[in-house]
């Protein structure tokens, strides 16, 4: 089971063996810890010393984030045991063929979910754009099976990124300001909806990756780097389009989100110093975007840094707001994303690699466990998700 709680002001406090989630002397929630997977709390919530304990004796995954959605971090449960296992994990770094092979699979893979959306789009939209740049992206298909570094199917895997959010916004029945993926700040409100699902999506898969006793850390797509989750965002590839692009073209074309959903947050003017001589300095006693023009703003607005590679398209400037308003939804609408990822999550479809039906929430853990598998020796290739 997982929850998300959004009450503001509300606590978390332990009666009995359950969780009661409350605001004064109303209880909301009565949560059964042995049946919790995951609990994700949004701005001012309280958790009280007992229920912290339980929470933690259990090992239920506890992600702490702003009111508006924003990542800020999680209780550490127990390492992985399995010490040969993450050993086998970090040998694996230092071999190329190895990794060459993953990387192909997995960028594959989410290049030819890209394929499936854009004729999907094309067949209902009746447009020529997506079913071109459908066209465009495959042929991208033959070259990474020819590469021969990492290094080159980062580069495709940008190149069919840029192309495919380029024809994305051909998806939405209306016009949203989308044409590109704009993420620090989000600077429409497609871009938003977009990067609120990726966090969610991100922090479902940390779950999953920590379930198959997997470190999150050491992988081969995403650059490892000092606290960066390089696997988890590996692992999420193939389920971006799946999970989260899907449901964003459901959310605006079934008007569940609509443009009054969303408002704009201005960054901070410039305010002049009365004493002459002094440099102009910004007002920072509001909002943090006042104060954040020098900084690697990026946790703050998305996913951690998601850097492939040190020319990776994906790190230019197509994923910056250049100085825009950011957009983010109003708390009404914010429920409603979180209600309809997790419907998203809990639907079923036929699982191929297993031959069963499972939900997408499942298939997360279901591909986590073929990862092991692959890392372990007992399975050589790994099958990434593909959208049907």
């Amino acid at each position: 089971m997982h929850i998300y709680i959004q009450t503001q002001g509300a606590r978390i406090v332990r009666e009995g063996r359950h969780l009661l989630v409350k605001k004064g002397e109303d209880t909301y929630h009565t949560l059964f810890v042995e049946k919790l997977r995951q609990v994700v709390l949004f701005g001012n919530i309280e958790i009280t010393p007992p229920a912290r304990a339980t929470l933690l004796r259990h090992g239920v995954d506890t992600i702490f984030c702003s009111r508006d959605g924003r990542y800020l971090g999680r209780f550490a449960t127990p390492e992985p045991k399995n010490v040969m296992l993450r050993k086998r994990q970090f040998t694996l770094l230092d071999d190329q063929a190895f990794g060459l092979d993953l990387c192909r699979q997995i960028v594959t893979g989410k290049l030819l979910n890209m394929v499936t959306l854009l004729m999907r789009v094309n067949r209902t939209r009746k447009r020529d754009e997506p079913r071109h740049a459908a066209k465009e992206i495959r042929s991208l298909l033959d070259s990474i099976a020819k590469a021969q570094s990492i290094d080159a199917i980062r580069g495709y895997e940008g190149r069919g990124s840029a192309i495919y959010f380029g024809a994305f916004r051909w998806g939405f029945q209306q016009d949203y300001g989308f044409c590109r993926r704009v993420r620090r700040p989000p600077t429409d409100p497609v871009n938003a909806v977009l990067s609120l699902l990726y966090t969610f999506l991100f922090n479902r898969m940390y779950a999953a990756v920590r379930q198959a006793n997997l470190d999150p850390h050491p992988a081969f797509l995403h650059v490892p780097d000092y606290g960066r989750h390089s696997l988890v965002m590996d692992l999420m590839e193939e389920f971006r389009v799946i999970i989260a692009d899907t449901l964003t073209l459901s959310l605006f074309n079934l008007k569940i989100l609509q443009q009054d959903d969303f408002r704009q947050e201005y960054p901070n003017p410039v305010i002049e110093q009365s004493e002459p001589g002094l440099d102009p300095t910004r007002d920072i006693t509001a909002d943090p975007y006042g104060h954040m023009s020098n900084l690697d703003c990026r946790p703050y607005f998305d996913l951690p840094s998601q850097r492939m590679g040190e020319d990776s398209v994906q790190d230019l400037d197509t994923e910056h707001g250049g100085g825009k308003p950011a957009v983010k939804l109003i708390d009404d609408a914010f429920r409603r994303v979180v209600e309809n990822f997790e419907r998203k999550m809990t639907t079923e479809f036929h699982y191929p690699p297993e031959e069963r039906t499972i939900t997408y929430g499942d298939a997360l853990v279901a591909q986590a466990g073929m990862y092991r598998k692959v890392i372990e020796g007992s399975l050589h290739v790994y099958q990434p998700l593909l959208l049907r």
